[in-house]
């Protein structure tokens, strides 16, 4: 006999296919993989090793959470043309799965560098940064923008990027550093998102890479002018000039309880 068609108890199958012996027997119940042979004495189901290939197909296709009614139809006429097909639909589903846990993996790393900051940060400091570029996805506001509209403005635009959830991108607001030259400290013309992962440049605010003046200011948004000519004189004396826009964002919300202890942290570049 050849090894081929040796007959394989459902164990020694199921070994093979590092698999449980009650998902051969699930199988067989409910018609998607049958048993080569059944003893008509003891009812133990028997496997042939050719029979290897389909039972991988078919595993593969759970992997990719096929349902089993998808996996029987597909069997039933089952073609190269139609395995390329569906194979194509997964790997496509696939990447789209892939994506997402690499946007949210970067965001649990914004997140783990927020915490660290909070535990390490010496508030009343004003530091000089380094920042690499990143891209941002703006809304542009004034002062007639209502908190309404600005929720509405933001829900569109993860919206069209296809955000799941909120907390799967950073958000800020932006002051032109025209106005905070002028003293205009509540000037703010934009609201930012900041989307991991995104591909393209196009239509996008790029926050350029370079040298950043980085503060921090804990309370109600009453102390930032305050904390912004702070940050002015600190540039003066040491020769720097800000430029482009300043860009707030909150770091500590998921534990906080009381605004009085939100911390906002003030990035602006500077040459």
């Amino acid at each position: 006999m050849n090894k081929t068609d040796k007959l394989l108890t459902i164990g020694q199958f199921a070994a093979l296919h590092g698999i449980n012996k009650k998902t051969l027997m699930w199988y067989d119940e409910t018609g998607l993989f049958k048993p080569a042979a059944i003893n008509p004495e003891n009812g133990y189901r028997y496997y042939t090793y050719h029979q290897s290939p389909v039972l991988e197909t078919i595993l593969l296709l759970r992997e990719l959470d096929v349902s089993i009614d998808e996996i029987q139809e597909f069997m039933k006429d089952r073609s190269a043309e139609k395995m390329k097909v569906l194979l194509e639909e997964k790997t496509a589903q696939l990447d789209l799965q892939i994506m997402h846990l690499q946007a949210v993996r970067k965001t649990l790393s914004g997140h783990t560098r927020n915490m660290e900051t909070l535990l390490t940060m010496d508030l009343p400091e004003i530091r000089i940064v380094e920042k690499e570029e990143a891209l941002l996805v703006t809304v542009d506001i004034d002062e007639h923008t209502t908190f309404e509209k600005e929720v509405e403005l933001i829900t569109a635009e993860t919206a069209r990027y296809r955000l799941g959830r909120l907390h799967d991108a950073s958000y800020g607001s932006m002051i032109p550093v025209t106005s905070l030259q002028s003293g205009r400290f509540d000037h703010y013309t934009k609201l930012f998102i900041e989307i991991p992962f995104l591909k393209q440049k196009k239509g996008l605010h790029i926050q350029p890479k370079g040298t950043y003046i980085r503060a921090f200011h804990r309370g109600t948004w009453d102390g930032i002018p305050k904390r912004y000519e702070e940050i002015l004189a600190f540039a003066r004396s040491r020769g720097l000039t800000p430029s482009g826009y300043s860009y707030e964002k909150g770091i500590n919300e998921a534990v906080i309880d009381r605004i009085e202890d939100y911390i906002v942290q003030i990035e602006i570049p500077v040459f």
